[in-house]
């Protein structure tokens, strides 16, 4: 049947599948949970650098309206058609983190936006990036086991788009860029020698960076003195520990948080997660990450049960992201990890992060909704064989075709 399997005959319409409730339901959750903690944090700052509490609120509302409908769009665009449109996206992305650099507008020493502080390239270009490895990848899967056909251009890719970001200078973007593209060569089957090179590589190239990059030393230096000694740590990260411990377990009560009034640096962005932690405890920490990691299940999950090798990379790529996001601004937080500028998705201030997650998570929404259809064999086949190769051969893990609910029934009543 054309490389179709019997289980693949799906009874099932498309217009009885929905969203995956879970995922929604997580998300409009992690959305409401952002704006009042992102109020709380952000008014007096507000104050301070625009004339007005409500400014930063005001803004984020205004970008989560237009997020909210690139997620319900991207929910219905099939995701199949991203590979008649990435390598256009690609080209828009890579002219936006050109474009920043020849702008005059500087802010905390770095060129990242286009205008007034909005606009910030380098958040699609993360978003863009994955979307892009992921149509590459799936394309060339049959060759990825050849170096000048699979490690090569994806270095090229990642050099480009990771160097000019680099450039404005955004260290942990550009990290985060690299780090993903890695996951998913991973993911599409690359030989282990390979990823072991890449991975070599890029212990070196982050070394290399860290001693001639004047921002990434002081960071590295600061980290580890205050692994050392808590007290020695970089002023940002001592007044979170100050913040973190106010907290206590349950917290002082929402605005009723200190840090943010008396030193605490940008509150609404950056240091938003040791607001949290000040004003609802380490009860209210542990629900945020609750919620980050309903999100990461769910779409671990929907990757699971994609049609196809395709939507497996591109809901693991787009969900690991958004995980990893949030995971890198908490432990820095906590002083677990030297200093980043990563956002807290869905929760700090900054349309760009915000906008860029709801559309990872519309597609992540259009996969789940096309679960159940046709799966090529072939194509699973030598997704699986590279799985055989690492040794998680074991059938619960293992992406595989699935049988729909009417399919099972038909066959339970022979």
């Amino acid at each position: 049947m054309n490389g179709y399997s019997y289980y693949d005959i799906q009874p099932e319409s498309k217009s009885r599948r929905g969203f995956d409730l879970p995922l929604l339901v997580a998300t409009i959750a992690l959305i409401i949970f952002g704006l009042v903690m992102l109020f709380s944090a952000s008014w007096d700052y507000s104050l301070t650098e625009y004339g007005s509490p409500m400014y930063m609120f005001e803004r984020q509302l205004m970008w989560l309206g237009l997020g909210l409908a690139a997620m319900f769009v991207l929910s219905r665009f099939d995701y199949h058609n991203w590979r008649k449109f990435i390598v256009p996206a690609m080209g828009v992305t890579i002219l936006l983190l050109v474009a920043v650099l020849f702008m005059n507008e500087i802010r905390l020493g770095a060129k990242r936006s286009l205008y007034q502080g909005s606009y910030q390239p380098s958040e699609l270009a993360k978003l863009i990036s994955i979307l892009y490895l992921s149509v590459w990848l799936h394309a060339k899967r049959q060759f990825l086991h050849d170096i000048s056909l699979g490690l090569i251009p994806l270095g090229v890719i990642l050099g480009v788009v990771g160097g000019l970001i680099y450039q404005q200078p955004d260290l942990s973007a550009a990290a985060t860029v690299f780090l993903m593209g890695g996951l998913l060569f991973f993911l599409a089957g690359a030989d282990l020698k390979q990823i072991a090179l890449v991975l070599a590589a890029a212990l070196i190239a982050g070394w290399l960076i860290v001693q001639i990059n004047v921002t990434g030393h002081q960071r590295i230096a600061d980290f580890i003195a205050g692994l050392k000694d808590p007290t020695q740590a970089s002023y940002h990260v001592q007044r979170s520990f100050e913040a973190l411990v106010n907290g206590g377990w349950f917290g002082v009560g929402i605005g009723r948080g200190q840090s943010k009034l008396t030193g605490l640096p940008v509150p609404p962005t950056d240091s938003i997660f040791a607001v949290i932690v000040e004003e609802l405890g380490l009860f209210g920490a542990l629900f945020l990450i609750g919620l980050y990691a309903m999100i990461v299940w769910r779409g671990l999950v929907i990757a699971r049960r994609a049609p196809d090798m395709l939507g497996t990379i591109l809901a693991t790529g787009l969900v690991a992201w958004i995980g990893f996001e949030a995971s890198i601004n908490m432990a820095v937080m906590v002083g677990l990890l030297p200093f980043a500028g990563n956002a807290l998705p869905f929760v700090s201030a900054g349309g760009s992060n915000l906008v860029s997650s709801l559309a990872a998570l519309g597609i992540v929404m259009n996969i789940s909704r096309q679960r159940g259809e046709a799966v090529n064999d072939e194509e699973w086949r030598s997704y699986s064989a590279a799985i055989d190769l690492r040794g998680w051969n074991r059938r619960r893990r293992v992406p595989r075709p699935r049988r729909s609910a009417g399919a099972e029934r038909q066959t339970s009543g022979r």
